[in-house]
């Protein structure tokens, strides 16, 4: 079954960029921008590594999201960005990494590629 990411980013020409390097990586790839809409996608799709910005419109961060996905579906592997803040691994959950923007491609395609989980994929509505 094809792997499937989960790109959370606000602005479109750097979701696009992002999106057209994973697609051409051979990933399925869903796209949100902002943290309700990624929700919404991860409670229906089946998703195995999320990347976000951290700065995101909604009073929810990148960094919420990232807490929400580790407790809820810890098997998503989670990447996270930004080119304002350095998230350090103390705020990001345990086994998610930062990549600052502005980020080299194929730098992503190597976080994205090691961060996917060895198994099946997650499937929405499944516990474990």
């Amino acid at each position: 079954m094809q792997k499937a990411v989960l790109v959370v980013e606000d602005e479109a020409l750097i979701r696009f960029v992002a999106v057209d390097v994973l697609e051409d990586d051979g990933y399925r790839v869903y796209e949100a921008g902002s943290v309700l809409e990624a929700v919404a996608i991860l409670s229906s799709r089946e998703i195995d590594v999320l990347f976000t910005d951290v700065d995101m419109p909604g009073g929810l961060t990148g960094v919420d999201l990232a807490k929400l996905v580790a407790g809820v579906y810890p098997e998503i592997g989670i990447l996270v960005t930004s080119g304002r803040y350095q998230v350090g691994a103390d705020v990001l959950p345990r086994g998610a990494r930062f990549l600052p923007k502005p980020y080299d491609l194929g730098l992503l395609s190597s976080h994205v590629r090691e961060l996917m989980p060895r198994g099946s994929s997650y499937r929405a509505g499944n516990s474990s």
